[in-house]
């Protein structure tokens, strides 16, 4: 399983010091069938702990996810400052995950070369 951070994220994620660890642990959960909201069209909401408190208090993350091959942070928001998505928001992620999901490897090398998606830390 490939996860990635898009450039918008990573600055999210690097502001509420979300590390990769977190990512990949929230990722883990989804692969094991532990999806928090699952919203079709390849597009999962997984809460990710703030740190030095629970997940229930801390922040939703919108992933494109295909079970086994990738993973994609695309959007996060913290609880406190929002309920959940607008259906805008959510069609312009399923639009989304119809394209990314679908790249071929080189065309994702290519846009990581671009700085638009960096691959998360495996840790090794």
């Amino acid at each position: 399983m490939r996860i990635f951070k898009n450039a918008w994220f990573r600055r999210f994620a690097r502001k509420e010091r979300i590390t990769d660890s977190d990512l990949r642990e929230a990722v883990s959960r989804a692969e094991a069938g532990q999806i928090d909201a699952d919203l079709g069209g390849g597009v999962i909401k997984q809460r990710v702990a703030r740190p030095g408190q629970g997940k229930s208090k801390g922040f939703r993350t919108i992933i494109l996810f295909r079970q086994s091959e990738r993973a994609f942070f695309v959007y996060g928001f913290a609880k406190r400052d929002r309920a959940s998505l607008r259906q805008d928001e959510e069609r312009a992620f399923k639009e989304a995950a119809k394209h990314v999901l679908n790249l071929s490897d080189e065309q994702l090398e290519a846009l990581i070369a671009r700085d638009h998606f960096e691959e998360v830390d495996d840790n090794g």
